[in-house]
């Protein structure tokens, strides 16, 4: 038999809240099984959960984690999965790196005011 975790179990696990994960459930990227009030995951909704924070920390929306979580067959190499992903994971460097210039400049462009602004400062002293 499949194990199975509730709610807090994976909450504590992952270090997120309860509600992130019912969030999760409210855009139909995990289905867990209902008893009751009581949410009961298996281990491909543990999975799921854990794709979607890594998809997170990588900076990819839900939308695109949902999308390419829901790429994944079993019966398959998962090529199209895989492709997309990296095409996302290219997309994301290529947007931080245009970030990491632009703040490059930024800090270059404050190094220039605050040594204007000290040169200044000491000329009316």
């Amino acid at each position: 038999m499949d194990k199975v975790y509730s709610i807090s179990d994976l909450a504590r696990e992952f270090d997120i809240t309860t509600r992130a994960i019912r969030f999760y459930e409210d855009k139909g990227l995990l289905a867990p099984e209902r008893r009751g009030q009581a949410r009961l995951y298996n281990h491909a909704d543990r999975v799921k959960l854990k794709l979607i924070l890594r998809g997170k920390r990588l900076g990819l929306s839900l939308e695109e984690s949902g999308e390419i979580i829901g790429m994944y067959n079993p019966g398959s190499n998962n090529a199209a999965q895989l492709t997309r992903l990296i095409n996302k994971i290219q997309e994301r460097r290529q947007a931080l790196e245009a970030q990491k210039r632009d703040i490059d400049i930024m800090l270059a462009e404050l190094d220039d005011a605050e040594t204007r602004c000290q040169e200044a400062l000491a000329a009316n002293v």
